[in-house]
């Protein structure tokens, strides 16, 4: 079952690990190339969907501010520069000691997929996002700080995903790089994408409310279906690495 299994694995896996191979050499294309994966994580793929509707929204009724949406860029920056910035101040200490960890995440990592599909679905709700929002300050909900710190709060919001992206495969190049500090920089542009394209899309094309309200409904479908699919990612890899 384990060699099954390994197989399935090897074939979704299979074009990111020849990409990655590709672009290893190129540690700000590397970056670049992890964050777009990033984007479409289940923890980012949620946050983005959300900042979309959120900016969407201004777009349809009047145009994007721009400014509001790189103050968001900015924040997801900060967080993984941040985060980025911690791990290089621990050096190699801090890659051994998350190896010495990993096996123990790695049996995690199916269960929380799983979770992050029901969440995707709508069976399970986050309460505590709501009540994270309701503990800041009404000035700092909204214009440019508010966005910033939206963007914060979605990039430390990490999921399996997310964590093996940024910590596994990231960090060990930003150690040996010496530009190293700047790649992490370069993921969390990389995460926010996909949003502006869209963002981008909307307002060249000057979609109306019902585009909007068309386009909400297809969303809604392929996040159903997200959900669905990585459920079952998420049932494989758990029978996977706790069978083995």
């Amino acid at each position: 079952m384990y060699g099954l299994f390994s197989e399935i694995s090897a074939v979704i896996g299979g074009p990111f690990n020849t990409l990655s191979y590709l672009y290893s050499d190129n540690p700000f294309l590397f970056a670049l190339f992890l964050g777009l994966i990033g984007a479409v994580a289940p923890c980012q793929l949620t946050g983005n969907i959300s900042a979309l509707t959120f900016y969407g929204s201004r777009t349809l009724q009047n145009r994007t501010d721009w400014l509001d949406v790189g103050s968001f860029i900015a924040g997801k920056v900060a967080a993984f520069t941040g985060l980025g910035l911690f791990a290089w101040l621990l050096g190699q200490t801090f890659q051994d000691q998350v190896i010495d960890y990993f096996p123990a995440i790695r049996k995690v990592v199916g269960p929380l997929i799983v979770l992050g599909g029901l969440v995707m679905l709508g069976a399970l709700k986050l309460k505590w996002v709501n009540r994270l929002t309701v503990r800041i300050p009404q000035p700092l909900r909204k214009g440019k700080a508010g966005s910033f710190l939206m963007g914060v709060t979605f990039s430390i919001a990490f999921c399996p995903t997310m964590f093996v992206l940024f910590f596994l495969s990231l960090i060990p190049t930003v150690l040996d790089t010496s530009y190293g500090l700047v790649l992490p920089a370069v993921f969390g542009v990389a995460t926010s994408l996909p949003l502006l394209i869209i963002l981008g899309i909307m307002e060249y094309l000057h979609l109306d409310r019902r585009s909007l309200k068309t386009g909400r409904k297809v969303g809604a479908i392929i996040q159903r279906s997200a959900g669905i699919f990585l459920i079952v990612i998420g049932l494989l890899d758990t029978v996977t690495y706790w069978t083995y």
